[in-house]
Formats: structure tokens, sequence, C-alpha cells
């Protein structure tokens, strides 16, 4: 069975009690309202009739206004690691990635074209609460897109699978697009050049590194091979949910030749990597000993594609696989 983590249901429980309802109003949900606190997810079935009851109960396009509601942190780990994408676009790749690791719970892909790129919301409606969980999808992504670019970016484009609610203000307050229904896909579709917006924390990074840059050039000075060695790594770790990084990433966004980079790290003896394996594994050891993450988690995190690999890399490094070392570094 699929699960939904218990702050996205939590999360439409507390805002259908701000558009007017009370808690007595749940007392006969399947997951109790009185549990939630208590557990970390609940049946993916159990979120969506939440879904159809609210539809029912506060109108057409409750779910459009939940997911305008969302925020980058009620997404958990993989929100987390949104926060540290180069461009917009990104989390959609992060995003495949993850639920290819936790869940087939639903997959985003991207049709990228010259001028426009169509993302597809890959999660078949067997119940009409699952249509309504898609439009909260879909809603939240104009949210979070805009958040991590700190900008007002807007899709082009609209699609739903599912027939049109009798009233559609709060879609067309959402997206100020086209919204088509009845059609092939689910798909929100952005302008190429907007997914390919550098994210505010991209930014930030990225002036620090080419600051550092222009001082040494000015100045004729050279930042510690140590410091050099320590904003890679950093670089690494912001990069890894995406998979394991090139040596060239790093480089654009250091503002630094490959050539350059490589001479730099041998100084001190390193190459880029170790670099990779040296963040991978204290990564990966510091979230076993002070989080609750699954392995499955961490194993997102710290960029394998598989459970089963980051178990054998773990075991490389350590001895232990990840499951003993979580029991002795208690």
């Amino acid at each position: 069975m699929n699960y939904i983590s218990i702050s996205l249901y939590k999360k439409v429980i507390d805002h259908a009690i701000h558009e007017g309802m009370n808690r007595g109003d749940f007392n006969n949900l399947p997951t109790s309202i009185d549990t939630i606190e208590k557990l970390k997810a609940v049946p993916a079935e159990h979120f969506f009739e939440l879904h159809e009851i609210l539809d029912e109960k506060l109108g057409p396009g409750f779910s459009i206004r939940v997911g305008q509601e969302m925020k980058i942190e009620d997404y958990g780990v993989l929100g987390l690691s949104w926060r540290t994408c180069s461009w917009a676009g990104e989390i959609f790749e992060r995003s495949e990635r993850y639920f290819k690791l936790l869940s087939n719970t639903y997959v985003f892909t991207v049709e990228k074209k010259v001028d426009q790129s169509h993302i597809y919301l890959h999660r078949e409606p067997h119940r009409r609460g699952l249509e309504l969980s898609n439009e909260a999808t879909l809603s939240a992504t104009v949210v979070v897109l805009q958040a991590m670019t700190e900008t007002h970016m807007a899709p082009i484009q609209v699609t739903f699978k599912h027939d049109p609610p009798k009233n559609i203000d709060s879609h067309q307050k959402a997206f100020r697009c086209p919204i088509l229904f009845n059609q092939p896909h689910y798909s929100i579709t952005y302008r190429t050049s907007d997914l390919e917006t550098r994210t505010a924390k991209a930014d930030a990074s990225i002036n620090k590194f080419l600051v550092e840059r222009v001082e040494e050039e000015t100045n004729g000075l050279q930042v510690s091979v140590g410091k050099l060695s320590s904003d890679v790594e950093s670089l690494i770790k912001d990069a890894l949910p995406s998979g394991i990084p090139s040596i060239q990433q790093i480089c654009d966004l250091l503002g630094m030749s490959n050539r350059t980079l490589t001479r730099r790290l041998s100084e001190n003896g390193v190459s880029f990597r170790d670099l990779i394996g040296k963040t991978q594994k204290e990564l990966s050891k510091n979230l076993l000993k002070n989080s609750n993450r699954s392995i499955a988690e961490i194993a997102f995190e710290t960029g394998f594609s598989e459970q089963s690999a980051f178990n054998r890399a773990f075991k490389r490094w350590t001895g232990h696989s990840p499951t003993e070392f979580r029991k002795i570094s208690l």
C-alpha cells in the first residue's frame, strides 16, 4: 500500500479548518485527527478520501486552494533537497529520483523543448480523490517554483484528465493561464527559460564563489587549498540529491576551469573523486547518527540511485551496514 506524509495530510486538515470547518467535522476519518500527531504517514487511500470529503463540504477548488498554501518544508526530505537546487526545473529531476527510491506514488517527467517545457504528472486517477490530489500537486508546483526563485514565474498552460468542476475560479486565480480539462495528460507547461532560472540559493552561492575568484585575480592572491576543498565539498553536498555531480558542474559554479581545479586539489593530495566519496561518507554517517531519516531517504540525499548500492558503499566505508551503524551509534 502507498503512503502519504503525515505533514501533507495535516496540512489539508489545517486548511479546511481555516476555511471554516472544525475538529469535530473530522471525527469519522479513517485516520483519526486525534492520532495524526503520533504518525509519520497515512495510507494514500485515506488521503484521497479526505480530499473527496473536503471537496464535497467546501466546494470546487479546495484542492487548488490548499495547493497554494504549500511550503517547501511541508514536503519533508524531498522539500529539503529542493532548497539546494541550482535551477528551478531541477526540482523535477530530484522528485523523479526520490520517488523511484521510495515509492511509486507519482512521478514527474519533463519534455523539454526550445521555447516550452511540459511537465507531466504520471499518476492515473482511479478515484475522485486522486484527481483532486493531482490538482493540489500542480497548484503547489506554482508556489514552490516561485518561492525557490523568488520570482513571480507562472505557467503558460495546465491540463487535467478529468472533467472541469462547476466553478473554476480557484483554478484561474492559482494558475493565471489557459486551463484545459478532459486532456490526455496531467501537465503543467512553463517557458523553458523560466525553468532554467537560477534559484535564490544558487545565485547567492555563485556570487560568493565568483567574488572569491575576482579577489584572487585582482590581488594576486589565492585562497588556501583547504578552503577550496571545503567549498567543493559544500557544493557536492548540495548537488548530491540530483545524483553525483560532474567536476564540470562544480567548476561552473566556482568560476574555475576543470584543469585549474584538478591542479589545485592535487596540491593538497586529493582528487575530485576523493571529495565525492568523503562527502557521501560523512553526510551519510551524520544522517544515520543524528536524524530519523529512512535508509532509502539517506541513499537519495547522498546521490545513490538504489538503496542496495548505498548499502554496499557504506559497508565498504565503515565495515558496517547502515542499519548496524545506526544501532551502534545510538
